[in-house]
């Protein structure tokens, strides 16, 4: 591997600044030889003359010459080469099928910080048709075949070892069957230019016990160290380790940072006075000089930015003020406070917030905030200083030639008080869009709930019933108890939203657009929702109290079907809820057009009474329709009656007795029910039918 290489490297560095520096091989007071082996550090012989137990040496000077070995893998050594950073030692030699000689013990050095040299070694496999393989390195498969095919390939092979190698364990085997299989096989790994100049026949080494090999190693080293490693196994052990650029020394012992100012290593000339500094030199003029100037140009850079810096905050702040006096003034700001002024007690009924407020309460309008998105603007989620949740509208920009208008529906808007509609709480005008700030109501709409499946929670007839009276309340409230009339123009289910208690409330005034003001009626400019829409208003342009109602009728038909206002009969056909309605009811066919999941939970005569409610509704010529305020008695009659009948089905379940007195009573109850509508107790103006169904 690479980094075999470049330990080897290191190290042989590393020996050639020892030798220039005449740095002692060993450390002071240590013994450096055993017999004629030189010890230089770190090894050494004695406790504290190595580095660590690894490189601890044992002497045995009881033969002659002296032997010395490394002592934690117990191999001896022949040679330590300081300028190549390599051990020479005995390495095995692996046999088999050899007369006369064991087979020999493999080498394991893993866990040391020994390794054997790529470049100083290499494997030799001998013997005719002998395949050797290295074992136990992975993922690498390192051998080679020799063959007795010729001369030249003297019967023997060789390969390189792979970088870092620790396992020596070579295996040998016979590549032909037929013969050579019982043959002397030989593997070892040699010191390449020993093996080179003294072998001539590998077969001869056979008769030897050992062959000399190269070990290198690698070091622990501390990341301040002044040291640089060109190779490493990982961030604590490095090799091929060398003083840093501007040290000098043995990096084992410790680098020295060498004075470039005094030794005349450095490129200071003239003014430039040289300053040592750690590994290197720096040059300086005069620190005095160089302080004035700098603090000079410092304070003045500082004094310029500064006074940039104020000067743009300045300009920003006034620019800032003038484009929300500009904003203010076209959006009506001074015109809505004149009306403050003129209305009574409108200061406790709603508010004009800062744009800053309404920034803070929506993170700067932040995407994440976004409740919805329509054809009049965007409505953010935003938490007031107060922390009142609410829902801040960011309009469509107002026709400037129709401000008075917007600010009148802004002021009648904002004193409507009825539990069933979305409160307008104030606005903002310092903007260029006007912000309108609204209740926040939790449970979304209520189309949703009618379209959208949803097995957690099932909107029940009676839920549904309720809702229908609450928004027909709302706006018998808006076209008839208000001291203007007011004309939502927009009903449908999307713009009735459903509070924490799925309490109905009107929403979508389309307050934020331009509007219409007359002597006698206020009405907004929202051009509508198809399937929603008044045929009548879409022909004649005209728009009346009862175009409302039509689209309640809508919303009516959806509470009783479950049906979207345009459905889809096939891939090219839509069809409008309203006349399909219309034509099931006159083919006496209520049945084919109820929710499915309210059938169960539903009376008959409840839900005949509101069908032809929602058909009265829905007649074509607007003259015939009820009106709110008819709807709301209507409808509050039908529950009063339904009322009725459950009261008179839990007195027949109190007493068997009384079973025929209040079976009686149901037929009367039945009776009037269907009486109504056949004797047209309430009938449309033109003497429109009135459909009798008593069962589904």
């Amino acid at each position: 591997m690479v980094w075999k290489l470049v330990f080897q490297l290191m190290l042989m560095m590393l020996m050639f600044q020892i030798a220039a520096t005449a740095a002692p091989i060993a450390r002071s007071g240590c013994p450096d030889r055993c017999g004629d082996i030189s010890i230089p550090y770190p090894f050494g012989i004695r406790k504290d003359c190595y580095m660590n137990e690894w490189f601890a040496i044992e002497c045995n000077a009881t033969v002659n010459p002296a032997r010395a070995f490394i002592s934690r893998i117990n191999m001896e050594l022949l040679n330590i080469s300081a300028e190549r950073a390599t051990v020479t030692v005995k390495s095995p030699i692996i046999s088999s099928n050899c007369t006369g000689r064991e087979d020999g013990v493999p080498l394991n050095l893993t866990g040391t910080p020994f390794v054997f040299s790529r470049n100083d070694n290499v494997f030799i496999a001998v013997g005719c048709n002998t395949q050797a393989l290295m074992t136990g390195i992975t993922p690498k498969l390192i051998g080679c075949v020799s063959t007795c095919s010729d001369v030249k390939s003297k019967k023997f092979c060789q390969a390189s070892p792979p970088s870092f190698l620790q396992v020596f364990n070579p295996k040998l085997e016979a590549t032909d069957d037929n013969q050579d299989r019982e043959g002397c096989k030989l593997a070892f790994l040699v010191n390449q230019t020993w093996f080179e100049s003294n072998i001539s026949d590998p077969f001869t080494l056979q008769y030897r016990d050992y062959v000399p090999a190269e070990l290198g190693w690698t070091m622990s080293w501390n990341d301040d160290d002044p040291v640089y490693c060109r190779g490493y196994y990982n961030r604590s052990f490095g090799s091929e380790c060398e003083c840093d650029g501007g040290y000098e020394g043995i990096p084992y012992l410790g680098c020295i940072d060498v004075d470039e100012c005094k030794e005349s290593k450095h490129s200071c000339r003239g003014l430039l006075k040289c300053v040592n500094t750690r590994g290197y030199f720096n040059c300086e003029i005069n620190k005095l000089y160089i302080a004035l100037i700098v603090i000079g140009a410092v304070v003045l850079a500082l004094s310029l930015l500064m006074g940039i810096w104020w000067l743009y905050k300045l300009v920003k702040k006034w620019k800032k003020i003038e484009l929300k006096k500009k904003f203010f003034k076209r959006n009506g700001g001074l015109l809505l406070q004149q009306e403050l002024l003129a209305a009574e007690g409108w200061v406790q009924k709603t508010k004009i917030y800062s744009s800053k407020e309404l920034e803070v309460a929506t993170d700067r309008f932040n995407v994440n905030r976004i409740l919805g998105q329509g054809g009049q603007g965007t409505v953010y989620k935003g938490m007031l200083a107060d922390g009142r949740i609410v829902a801040v509208k960011k309009s469509m920009v107002v026709d400037e030639g129709k401000l008075e208008e917007f600010i009148n529906e802004v002021v009648v808007l904002s004193q409507i008080n009825h539990r069933n509609v979305v409160k307008l709480l104030g606005c903002c005008l310092e903007t260029e869009v006007p912000l309108l700030v609204y209740e926040f109501i939790p449970n979304g709409n209520l189309y949703k709930y009618i379209h959208d499946q949803n097995e957690d929670f099932l909107l029940s007839w009676e839920m549904r019933l309720q809702i229908a009276i609450e928004v027909a309340g709302a706006l018998s409230y808006l076209h008839s108890a208000t001291s203007i009339p007011i004309y939502h123009r927009d009903i449908k289910s999307t713009n009735i939203l459903l509070d924490e208690k799925y309490r109905a409330k009107v929403s979508d005034f389309g307050s934020s657009r331009s509007i219409s003001i007359d002597q006698t009626h206020l009405t907004t400019l929202v051009q509508g929702t198809f399937g929603y829409l008044d045929p009548e208003y879409f022909q004649s342009s005209q728009f009346t109290e009862k175009s409302d109602v039509y689209s309640f009728g809508v919303v009516l038909v959806e509470l009783i079907s479950g049906q979207k206002p345009i459905f889809s009969v096939s891939q090219t056909e839509t069809r409008s809820l309203a006349t399909h309605f219309i034509m099931l009811m006159e083919d006496n066919r209520l049945c084919d057009v109820l929710d499915a999941r309210v059938k169960e939970g539903c009376q008959n005569e409840e839900v005949i009474s509101v069908a032809n409610l929602a058909k009265r509704c829905l007649n074509l010529n607007g003259k015939n329709r009820p009106t709110m305020r008819e709807v709301t008695s209507e409808l509050e009659r039908i529950i009063g009656l339904s009322q009725k009948l459950l009261n008179i089905q839990e007195n027949c379940k109190i007493s068997e007795n009384t079973m025929d007195d209040a079976s009686n009573d149901w037929d009367a109850v039945s009776t009037s029910i269907t009486g109504d509508f056949d004797t047209g107790r309430t009938p449309s103006s033109d003497g429109e039918p009135q459909i009798n169904i008593t069962a589904c």
